[in-house]
């Protein structure tokens, strides 16, 4: 991730969700209207995705103008495990539009539907398509910059949301050269595919409302920093996890016993200093211990 200042951060974290509101709500109305015209159940699965991305993202508009609210009397480590609860509202959409898409696609294999206007649905997929590959661009770039776990899982939705509509683009071809089964099947596996999504997301949010250690490549490189100060003779009891964009990072630091207090807060000071210039949005505490 790069190191980047908090303003920069914000506005990246504003304007990515922003934009995936608004391309929500484009994407919403032309396949509602194409779905309309066509009946395509496959082009139905796309819609009913794109209707989750768009509460998704509303969720996350949400969820990350609250995670960005600073510190107060009441959270004095933040508010950011509110992009954590937007993350398991995700995922239960997911799982209940998989179901609901799997009974309309068995629905249309029982009665043999007909797909009409089948070019229609090609045109509004294409624009689909289009438009999340460039909001997927800029939801690219936020996470480089931020590591927002709220537009990590968003991310993961339009990832999904693409693949669909490429699947369903497939679906519309197929039907319009006589095969209309391949619409149900193809919705079948939409459906699939979004509830695979859907593990991921639900995890990462579990693992951080746990508060869940950081990678252990992550707690590896913090130590690699901490002995590299000059005075350090040790360190143990790390204790990390992360709230929203915050990591927390927690250490006993073993300093010479011989040394004065105020030089070894001197030390202390100097490991700070370290940590957060990899870690510039950590929240550290530091303990001393004589040894």
């Amino acid at each position: 991730m790069e190191i980047q200042n908090t303003n920069d951060n914000t506005f990246w974290l504003r304007f990515a969700s922003a934009a995936s509101v608004l391309t929500a709500a484009v994407l919403i109305l032309v396949k509602a209207i194409a779905w309309f015209f066509t009946g395509s159940v496959s082009l139905l699965a796309s819609l009913v995705d794109s209707v989750l991305d768009g509460l998704a993202s509303v969720i996350n508009w949400i969820a990350i103008r609250y995670s960005l609210k600073p510190a107060d009397k009441e959270h004095q480590f933040g508010h950011g495990k509110a992009e954590s609860l937007a993350g398991l509202v995700q995922a239960a959409f997911i799982l209940v539009s998989g179901v609901f898409l799997v009974i309309n696609a068995i629905d249309h294999l029982k009665r043999q539907f007909v797909i009409e206007s089948e070019w229609l649905g090609v045109g509004v997929i294409v624009f689909s398509i289009l438009a999340t590959l460039g909001l997927l661009t800029i939801q690219h770039t936020a996470i480089k910059k931020t590591g927002s776990i709220a537009i990590k899982a968003d991310s993961l939705h339009y990832r999904v949301d693409l693949l669909s509509n490429t699947a369903v683009l497939v679906a519309l071809m197929l039907a319009a050269w006589g095969w209309p089964q391949a619409d149900a099947l193809i919705a079948i596996g939409i459906a699939g595919y979004m509830v695979y999504g859907a593990r991921d997301i639900l995890t990462e949010a579990v693992n951080l409302l746990m508060d869940h250690e950081l990678p252990d490549t992550t707690r590896q490189q913090i130590i690699k920093i901490i002995l590299q100060v000059k005075g350090v003779k040790g360190v143990h009891q790390l204790r990390t996890r992360r709230s929203g964009m915050t990591p927390i990072i927690q250490l006993h630091l073993e300093l010479d016993k011989s040394l004065t207090l105020e030089a070894a807060h001197q030390i202390s000071d100097k490991v700070d200093e370290a940590i957060l210039d990899q870690f510039p949005d950590a929240d550290i505490i530091i303990h001393q211990d004589p040894v």
